[in-house]
Order: C-alpha cells, then structure tokens, then sequence
C-alpha cells in the first residue's frame, strides 16, 4: 500500500505536517504539494489548532521539486489548487503560526519552505542554499521574494548568486533560522516553540500575525502616525478587543490563574 505523501496530525494544539517522500528526500512532485496543501487547510479550518509544524521524513526536509517529475511533464503542483504554490505552501496563507522543523538537508526549495514559514528550528547538521542559478534556474517559490525580507540585502544576493551552501549556525548568525538544536531534538524543539505559542490567546496571536506580514510588505515610517500600516493595527486592535479573550486576560491576571481561551 503506498503511503501518504505528506502525514498530518495533531498534537496537544499543533498540527504536524510531515513531508513523506523520504526515498525521493521529500523532493516535492503533486501528490506532496496536494497533500500538504489539504493538511494546511485542515488546520486552519481546526479551531483547536493554533500553530502548524512543517518537518520531513527521513534524513532531508526537502531536496526541492521533484526534477523526475517534470522531466515526465508530470505537474508538480496541487490538484485543483496551483494557487496554492510549490509544496501547496509558498503561496497558501494561513493566519495561524507556522513553524519550519528542519530535520536534514534544505536547499533549493527547501530553504524556499523555511522562508515560508513564520518561525525556522534547525538540526545542527540541516544545509540551506538557493543553488538554482548553478543550474541555470531561479528560485522562483519565494527565494528571490521573500529572502531579501528577512536577512540584510548583501546577504540575501550572497546566497542567491553564489549558490553555495550555508550551515544551519551560518543560517542562525544571518537570521534565516531561530534556533539550532541536536539533530534528535529538532521535532521536539519546534513543538516546544509551538506550543508556548498555543498557550496564547487565538485572536491576539492570529491578528499578530497578520498584520506584522502585511506592514513588513510595505514600505513606510512608523512615526507617520497615519495611513495604512496604522489602519492594519487598528483594525486587528478592534478585533481582538472584541473577542472574549480580551476580558478573560485581564481577569485571569487578577485573579492568579492560568486564562482559559475561546477556541474559534
């Protein structure tokens, strides 16, 4: 019987997402971007899961698209969803935290699934690059769009021309990863981090989310006071004051006990 391409569940509050090609190194063909794109969806339709952990199978996070596969002139998008993106991720929104495992080797498209994703733990032995340009290609699913936006210029065109590998402790020192740990406790680490997250309250953490990627999309001065970025936060602010969660904070620290969030 053939296994899923990707594995999905949930634990304590997390959804866990696991690229299952680990023979192919979780290159991504069709079925992986189907299945995990289906997954995303599950979790952002699930009101008791609030973060997402992304991780692969095997020794590799992600080895990229699957060049097999388009060599046969298969696609390797998602059924019925190319909006979805490479891998059903790069472009799929999800307002929920979405936290990158990377378990092994990450380069190409798999550091382009780590720049998706809100938060990156790393194994001590993971590998980033974007060696599309010694191949003759570019790192059309997100690494030339969104590199830039969370390392310095210099760095991002160091990487992106060069093509040469990075470790994950290059990785961290540049910004692209939040913590390196022990190949053993990546998985762990990261449910960790998702869970101090899943401990917050819902809507504040979903709002938050949103509105720091929409106002790190733009360009503009905070100390304007006014416009666009400011009519973001005020909406989210509106939001989340009017949601149970914003009495039920106060009054739980008042009265020394753990808040008991509103599941939405």
């Amino acid at each position: 019987m053939t296994e899923p391409a990707a594995l999905y569940e949930v634990v304590d509050r997390v959804g866990v997402i696991t690229l299952n090609r680990p023979d192919s190194m979780n290159a991504v063909n069709g079925a992986l971007s189907t299945a995990v794109g289906n997954a995303l969806e599950a979790a952002a339709g699930d009101p008791q899961v609030r973060a997402i952990v992304v991780t692969g199978a095997g020794r590799a996070f992600c080895a990229g698209a699957d060049l097999k596969a388009l060599a046969s002139g298969g696609s390797i998008f998602a059924d019925e969803h190319p909006e979805w993106g490479f891998a059903g991720l790069v472009q799929h929104w999800v307002d929920k935290p979405t936290i990158a495992a990377v378990n092994g080797f990450a380069m190409g498209g798999g550091t382009e699934l780590a720049l998706t994703c809100d938060l990156v733990v790393a194994s001590s032995e993971a590998t980033f690059g974007l060696p599309e340009v010694r191949r003759g290609l570019i790192a059309a699913a997100g690494g030339v769009v969104r590199l830039q936006r969370q390392i310095p210029l210099k760095r991002a065109l160091e990487l992106a021309l060069t093509g040469e590998p990075i470790s994950a402790a290059t990785a961290a020192e540049w910004g692209l990863v939040n913590r390196v740990v022990a190949p053993h406790q990546v998985l762990a680490s990261a449910l960790e981090l998702a869970g101090v997250i899943a401990a917050n309250a819902p809507t504040a953490v979903r709002q938050t989310k949103r509105v720091i990627h929409q106002t790190a999309s733009q360009d503009w001065d905070p100390s304007w006071g006014h416009g666009d970025p400011w009519q973001l936060s005020n909406d989210a602010l509106t939001e989340v004051f009017g949601s149970p969660d914003a009495f039920e904070g106060p009054r739980a620290f008042a009265e020394k006990r753990p808040p008991v969030w509103q599941d939405e």
